[in-house]
């Protein structure tokens, strides 16, 4: 039995280029449009679709309300489809915090070019968040292919907590993320302590209209500094830096006095901001007085980097398949047998403040 998506957009040109993206995956089927929020939350409690699309900017009632009214009377895993603008990030955002799961941005102004070149990895996106809460929820679909959880061996230690007292006050924390990150990270953050001595590196896969809109939400929210990074920027005690989404971000400087060089990928770079050039880079100039953080995350981006973590001694922990939006980067790192600890998305924070010695 095929995905059941509900298409929702004020734009008949870009749901029938989604309809056409979407008939091209035979897992899955789109069952309903709806041109607006209203519609959309009939349809969605009249179809019950296993995952919704939807826009944000729209007549009647614009997305962000019907995220909140969806998750009220009959909730659906929601993907947003953002404008890559400040003010689409901006509204994306709020849809997150309203209980979207994720976002995926709208390219261009072409709705056919803009799925041309992004529509298989949509669909990916869509079947990896459906069949997610089809196992939270306890359902089952034909198409279902439960990832098998991994099985952390050696010194790895799934939800038995974390080692404490490592980090010295010249350490240095990189948090990496992806699919989920932006209400992953703002959880991990707010259960630091207001005087976090050590500077930390996040790397969120995201677009570059975005990160500085996210990273201001978390400077007004979260018990430490939060800022996107620039090029060349010194690496402050109990500052966070987010790197810019579209750029790499690398650790450079001596142990204690770190510096943050952005640089532009190339083309085959295809993680933007890539997390294992992040871990790899810290590594080399932190080594063993390093934490490294895999967090909720489609593909593998961060597990080439932990191996350089873990060879310069350093420290890698993941975040657990249960609290995982999308359990494929801290799973890669698991299952590699690199992380030192396991942990549940609530306990990450405060284990964190507890590294430090």
């Amino acid at each position: 039995m095929p995905i059941r998506v509900l298409i929702v957009d004020d734009s008949l040109f870009f749901r029938r280029a989604l309809r056409e993206v979407f008939a091209g995956d035979e897992r899955l089927e789109v069952i309903g449009e709806a041109s607006n929020g209203r519609q959309a939350v009939l349809k969605a409690c009249e179809l019950k679709p296993d995952i919704i699309t939807m826009d944000v900017e729209m007549p009647i009632m614009d997305g962000i309300s019907a995220v909140r009214r969806i998750a009220e009377r009959c909730p659906t895993p929601i993907l947003m489809l953002s404008a890559l603008t400040k003010a689409g990030a901006e509204a994306t955002l709020d849809a997150l915090d309203a209980g979207a799961v994720d976002f995926f941005p709208k390219n261009g102004d072409d709705p056919e070019d803009t799925l041309a070149r992004s529509g298989r990895r949509l669909c990916s996106r869509v079947r990896m968040l459906a069949l997610r809460a089809q196992r939270e929820n306890g359902g089952t679909l034909a198409s279902a292919r439960p990832e098998p959880a991994a099985r952390p061996s050696g010194s790895a230690r799934s939800g038995q907590g974390a080692p404490s007292g490592f980090l010295s006050r010249q350490g240095l924390v990189v948090i990496g993320a992806s699919t989920g990150g932006p209400a992953a990270v703002p959880a991990v953050l707010g259960k630091l302590p207001t005087d976090f001595p050590v500077p930390i590196v996040i790397a969120q896969h995201m677009p570059g209209a975005f990160t500085g809109p996210f990273a201001q939400r978390l400077n007004d929210s979260m018990p430490i500094r939060v800022v996107e990074a620039g090029d060349g920027d010194l690496l402050r005690p109990g500052t966070a830096y987010v790197i810019p989404g579209g750029k790499h971000g690398e650790v450079g400087g001596r142990h204690g006095s770190y510096k943050l060089n952005l640089r532009d990928p190339v083309a085959d770079e295809h993680y933007r901001p890539s997390v294992s050039l992040a871990f790899s880079s810290a590594a080399r100039v932190a080594a063993d007085d390093l934490l490294t953080v895999v967090l909720t995350g489609m593909g593998d981006d961060g597990a080439e980097g932990a191996r350089q973590v873990v060879a310069a001694r350093g420290h890698v922990w993941a975040q657990d398949q249960a609290s995982s939006v999308i359990y494929g980067m801290p799973a890669a790192v698991a299952k590699a047998n690199l992380a030192e600890s396991v942990l549940p998305l609530g306990q990450i924070g405060a284990a964190i403040g507890g590294a430090l010695r």
